[in-house]
């Protein structure tokens, strides 16, 4: 069927699902800490004081992070 291992699409699909998943972590990072230099507040020091809609905020930008790195994922399976 496939010549080789590696030109299987579960080999495939899984090296995206990985690849996406690393993505994904790497760009939640780069936006917490981007937010967190823009803003004239720091998250860390707000979320320990307990402020909440700091919290909101902050499971906003991964919620949507999230979504945008799972609809490439999505798209490039296809």
């Amino acid at each position: 069927m496939y010549d080789m291992w590696y030109e299987s699409p579960l080999f495939i699909n899984t090296l995206y699902a990985v690849g996406g998943v690393i993505l994904g972590i790497v760009a939640a990072i780069i936006t917490y800490r981007l937010f967190n230099r823009v803003t004239h507040f720091d998250i860390p020091n707000e979320l320990e004081k307990g402020n909440l809609a700091v919290g909101v905020v902050v499971c906003g930008i991964f919620i949507m992070i999230g979504l945008i790195v799972g609809l490439i994922i999505g798209m490039s399976l296809n």
